[in-house]
């Protein structure tokens, strides 16, 4: 499972997260901080990525061009890094299950 962490996340969650996501990085580690989302969907397609953003817009391409990849939307509001990172730890299981899911397109944790 590899994970790809939007802009609107800290680039510190790759690396926080290692331990269990080993392969996983944000997207200023790959020369995408500033794409657009076509962009960052097509990477994260073709290098097969989940998404992990706060963005909305995620959620909805999922909507309009189904997966992949899939998109794992952290409803969190205005919070710390260590908030995301904790509520993804908490939820790997479930993030597992949905990674493995022929059916699901996105994920949303709160």
């Amino acid at each position: 499972m590899k994970l790809l962490f939007d802009q609107n996340l800290s680039h510190k969650l790759a690396r926080h997260l290692a331990d269990i996501f080993p392969d996983s990085t944000h997207v200023r580690e790959v020369g995408l901080k500033e794409a657009v989302d076509p962009i960052v969907w097509d990477y994260a397609k073709h290098q097969s990525f989940m998404i992990v953003s706060k963005d909305a817009d995620f959620h909805q391409r999922s909507f309009v061009f189904g997966f992949p990849p899939k998109v794992v939307w952290v409803q969190l509001g205005n919070c710390t890094t260590a908030d995301v990172e904790q509520v993804i730890r908490k939820n790997f299981a479930v993030i597992k299950d949905f990674y493995e899911d022929a059916e699901a397109a996105f994920l949303v944790l709160s």
